[in-house]
């Protein structure tokens, strides 16, 4: 059986968002990997990815071949910490996936609707001075023996909650 997504999603009556959700990570290694956090930004309509104090030329040809056409619909920037926080926009929040003290469930966690999701390196993850600076810090639950997660799966499973909770929880329908 052949798949053809773009002719499944046309025949959805799936909502836009009326507010797209911004994405940062900090010092991300791999391009890999910067394709793919593209990609996810590009599913829900989001149009740029900030890349924090970056310190290595990364291959803009394997960033390109790992985000396929959203290389085109995401700009991607690059920006000091410093700079980023300053130039957050008024009434959103910063969102810290990680696992660290105070962190709370993301799916026992009520997300904002204009949310600035912030992601840390492959290795390291989020410095504390980082964290401190955010409005809250989730993690993404984890059941089996393996307790670590790809930094584009772990958005992917931010972005997806949280676009669950704007357009598809009982709160978001009105009900």
């Amino acid at each position: 059986m052949e798949t053809n997504s773009v002719a499944f999603f046309k025949l959805q009556n799936t909502p836009d968002l009326p507010i797209k959700p911004l994405v940062a990570a900090w010092k991300v290694k791999n391009p890999q990997n910067v394709g793919s956090l593209m990609r996810l930004v590009d599913n829900l309509g989001g149009e740029e990815l900030i890349l924090l104090d970056d310190e290595n030329d990364k291959r803009e040809a394997s960033i390109r071949k790992t985000a396929g056409l959203s290389y085109k619909n995401v700009e991607l920037h690059y920006k000091s910490s410093e700079q980023f926080f300053a130039e957050i926009p008024e009434g959103f929040a910063v969102c810290a996936i990680e696992t660290s003290d105070g962190a709370t469930n993301l799916f026992e966690t009520r997300l904002p609707k204009r949310i600035v999701f912030l992601l840390g390196s492959e290795m390291r993850g989020l410095p504390e001075a980082l964290i401190q600076r955010c409005d809250r810090v989730v993690f993404i639950p984890m059941t089996g023996k393996c307790k670590s997660m790809n930094i584009s799966h772990a958005l992917a499973v931010g972005l997806f909650e949280w676009q669950r909770q704007q357009l598809f929880s009982d709160t978001a329908a009105g009900k």
